[in-house]
């Protein structure tokens, strides 16, 4: 008599479960089906410097509006930006792309682009800098410029070139142009209702022999050999008419087992060997010409080895900055930052690395403590702050004396509020940087009442900052697209003072992902360098779970003329991207992130692609199946400090390592 029951409550209890799992598949179902975003309006025409409002509602898949969040986001932030809710402001001409996209539905989420156009400005004026004569054989980019009204090459356009006699000259498609005969003709060049003319001369080239001279031609790959050339006419005559000679270079690799490029020469001579191999350098121009072989051997016959010395694991969130010093007790120290954690630093004993122990830490209220700095003198350190729950983010500043027992002297958050990411120490100073829209000098004579005395700021559209590294008195400032600043905050070369910055020179490149910065003097060649760092991570950034692909490489500026810097060189590894760098005795450590540990040879003069020149002379690439996210190398910052290299790694906290035959 007990089985109907049982029967009948298993069958109430089948229908209503059999209810629950049809509105979970409801439920589901719904999840699934895919919403629509509709954006007002449906693309954009702006010009530049000019804004815009996109609103936009979501619609399920019956076109019903639905309660939901969007947000905006810019493929080109740079050129142009976007706004949380929506105000599209226009930084440069060219097209682009705004993403909207849903929130908070983990299937079926919305998304929809919005292509917006930003125009370019009518082109005001044609420059053909054309003020030497040519030389018949010989043959030169025809330097001509198209200009809107605000300065801004118009590289877009083509303009349309003639000549009052053909006859003299030939052009070809990529704009270089060809002296054929000797004589006098007018070019001019047209475009968009402007034009321009310009007279020019063509002489007969007098040059019947050409003498290449080389200090020496048996080199290592990446040694820069310059050659000068000796122009003599028929009779013997050295000529000093700036006649234009052509090199180039034939290489026979030492391996021919698929050798792509294996060398580069620039026009002022300048050659460099990347592989092995017997390279024949050549030079020409008119009918004259001649030829010398270097020979290049390797740079080094085999790499060095890098071995773990100890650690100093963290495997409870990520680690961000380092910093190594000694202290005023005479033994050696180092200070970890966190980043997406608690707002913790640790300060670690490192005097015997193959024993590093963990003596203190501290927490300040933040999420991420992007940055660690400690003063010359090793009395004190200040560690950033962001993500503060108050907002008031800024620095906060600490005796170390005793860094078992670090002594919270003061916070600072005066116009700092916006987020602190990296800071720098020099002297009784501190550069902090202010929600990435400029640097704060702050006075610390007296550590327990720091004070802002001035500051240093791009006023450029959509400027903002990265990162500030100071030295010698010039500040190296890191400033995304409009590249590194050199700023006098005490050298004298501009009459500034850290009371009173002034700007010095600057250089930016193209891809705009300059993220930090640190000057270098060559004392062989005695070049002044600064390397520029990229930052990029075009798959996204991986958190927890994954790892992170970034890219980028360091670009070598050379500031010899501050009028006219130039890059010269890269080191770039293949499919990795890179952080920080250190440079001491022309070795740089640079934190190659998903790439590891790198050490490079740079001496001497630079030009080139340094890694494929064989100028690495290690590396390392640590794995931890423990660490925070196991087994994926994130290097962040690498520190030489006597005789071991200690770096910290966003995965697995701190290491010290050496490097060995």
């Amino acid at each position: 008599m007990f089985y109907r029951p049982a029967f009948s409550l298993l069958a109430v209890c089948l229908v209503a479960c059999g209810s629950c799992f049809a509105q979970d598949e409801e439920k589901k179902e719904a999840d699934s089906t895919p919403h629509s975003i509709r954006v007002t309006p449906e693309s954009l025409t702006l010009n530049v410097g000019e804004s815009k409002d996109l609103s936009a509602e979501v619609l399920d898949a019956g076109g019903r509006p639905v309660e939901a969040t969007v947000f905006y986001f810019s493929r080109n932030r740079r050129e142009l930006s976007v706004s949380p809710t929506g105000k599209v402001t226009a930084r440069k001409s060219g097209q682009f792309t705004v993403i909207v996209r849903e929130v908070s539905r983990k299937e079926g989420r919305g998304q929809t682009e919005v292509k917006v156009t930003v125009p370019f400005p009518k082109p005001d004026k044609i420059a053909i800098d054309f003020e030497k004569p040519a030389f018949v054989g010989t043959t030169v980019k025809l330097p001509i410029q198209i200009f809107d009204k605000s300065g801004e090459e118009r590289t877009d356009l083509t303009p349309k070139i003639t000549f009052s006699d053909s006859s003299l000259v030939q052009l070809d498609e990529f704009g270089f142009l060809t002296a054929l005969k000797a004589g006098k003709l007018t070019i001019t060049a047209e475009a968009e209702g402007l034009s321009v003319s310009k007279d020019i001369e063509v002489k007969e080239n007098p040059v019947a022999k050409i003498e290449l001279v080389a200090a020496e031609t048996s080199v290592r790959t990446g040694d820069v050999v310059q050659f000068d050339t000796k122009l003599m006419d028929a009779n013997g005559n050295v000529l000093k008419d700036e006649v234009p000679v052509q090199f180039s270079f034939i290489a026979a690799p030492d391996d021919n087992l698929g050798n792509g490029a294996t060398g580069q020469i620039q026009q002022d001579g300048r050659f460099v060997a990347e592989a092995p191999g017997l390279y024949t350098v050549l030079a020409m121009t008119g009918s004259a010409s001649t030829r010398k072989i270097v020979k290049a051997r390797k740079r080094f016959e085999k790499q060095k080895k890098i071995r773990v010395v100890g650690r100093g694991l963290v495997n409870d969130s990520h680690t961000s900055d380092i910093w190594v010093w000694e202290g005023t007790d005479g033994r050696d120290y180092a200070v970890t930052g966190t980043w997406g954690s608690n707002g913790s630093a640790h300060f670690w004993d490192v005097t015997d690395p193959t024993d590093i122990q963990r003596i203190s830490t501290v927490t300040v209220d933040a999420r991420t403590v992007n940055d660690v700095k400690v003063s010359p003198n090793g009395k004190i350190c200040v560690i950033s702050r962001e993500g503060a729950s108050n907002r008031k983010n800024g620095i906060v500043i600490y005796n170390v004396e005793d860094p078992k027992n670090p002594v919270q002297l003061t916070a600072f958050d005066d116009e700092l509020t916006g987020g602190v990411h990296n800071v720098f120490v020099e002297d009784d100073y501190i550069y902090a940087l202010s929600a990435s829209r400029r640097y704060d000098i702050i006075d610390i004579k007296d550590p327990n009442k720091p004070k802002k005395i001035s500051s240093y700021q791009i006023f450029q559209p959509g400027a903002s900052i990265h990162d500030v590294w100071v030295k010698d008195g010039i500040a190296y400032s890191s400033n995304w697209r409009y590249g590194v600043h050199m700023v006098d905050v005490g050298y004298g070369i501009a009459g500034g003072s850290p009371e009173n910055p002034k700007f010095i020179s600057s250089y930016a490149y193209p891809n705009g992902w300059n993220h930090a910065a640190f000057p270098y003097r060559s004392p062989q060649s005695g070049k002044s360098y600064v390397i520029a760092g990229d930052e990029a991570f075009p798959f996204g950034l991986s958190t927890k779970g994954k790892p992170t692909y970034p890219r980028g490489w360091f670009h070598f500026i050379d500031f010899s003329d501050l009028k006219n810097p130039k890059e010269v060189a890269r080191y770039e590894v293949p499919e990795a991207g890179t952080h920080n760098m250190w440079v001491e005795d022309d070795i740089m450590y640079a934190a190659y992130y998903n790439g590891g540990l790198r050490v490079v040879d740079i001496s001497g003069d630079l030009m080139g692609d340094l890694y494929k020149q064989g100028r690495e002379m290690a590396f390392f690439l640590p794995t931890d199946e423990k660490g925070y996210i196991p087994n994926a190398p994130m290097v962040w910052g690498p520190q030489p400090h006597k005789g071991h290299i200690f770096f910290s790694d966003w995965n697995t906290g701190l290491w010290a390592v050496k490097m060995s035959d």
